[in-house]
């Protein structure tokens, strides 16, 4: 009896491998968290060799770095919702903000320097994120508060989003209204705190 062939391995060919590489970390990265971020483990995850790992990531940090990335052009997209209306048109922003974060929530970890510190800080994509987050915002606020107020009220609103998503991701939020229903009455909150008249 001839021996058994083995399945061909599958080809990926120019774009592809790093596409799978990514994909293997992100489940590498959501079951295990960030310390398990091995290059070997991803190539065999993906099927492929380390050296052909190591052709499109030199290091950890650059698989990092491209997950954060990748996270950061999903981010932008979810952020691309229709304002709401007077005092709340920031509130679907904040509420995709949040929602974003619960579901992916290693990878907004990550986005933020968790394991990595580099990612957070060298990323051109977290960089235009943050700027696209605080343009959304300011454009709303300069309509309602004084100029001079506007960086500030920004930075209140994204630690809000920010800290909540994190807290709900943590289990550290009694959730007993449905988190979706929380979210909405802490944003809708915070949105009326900002209620002040320009000058």
């Amino acid at each position: 009896m001839p021996p058994r062939r083995k399945p061909p391995r599958k080809s990926y060919h120019h774009g592809d491998l790093r596409n799978a590489l990514l994909k293997a970390a992100r489940e590498v990265l959501e079951e295990r968290g960030p310390s398990f971020l091995g290059l070997r483990e991803i190539a065999r995850r993906a099927g492929v060799s380390a050296p052909s790992a190591y052709h499109h990531f030199e290091s950890r940090d650059a698989l990092a770095l491209g997950l954060a990335e990748q996270g950061a052009a999903e981010m932008a997209g979810c952020l691309a919702v229709t304002p709401g209306e007077g005092v709340y048109a920031l509130l679907p922003y904040g509420e995709a903000y949040v929602a974003f974060v619960q579901t992916n929530p290693a990878l907004y970890r990550l986005m933020f320097g968790e394991g990595f510190p580099a990612v957070s800080h060298y990323s051109q994509a977290i960089r235009d994120l943050r700027q696209r987050s605080f343009e959304i915002m300011r454009a709303n606020l300069e309509q309602r508060l004084p100029e001079t107020h506007v960086p500030i009220a920004a930075l209140f609103l994204w630690a809000i989003c920010h800290g909540l998503g994190l807290l709900l991701i943590d289990g550290q939020v009694d959730t007993s209204p449905a988190p979706k229903d929380l979210v909405h009455q802490v944003l809708k909150l915070a949105g009326t705190g900002l209620n002040v008249p320009a000058v």
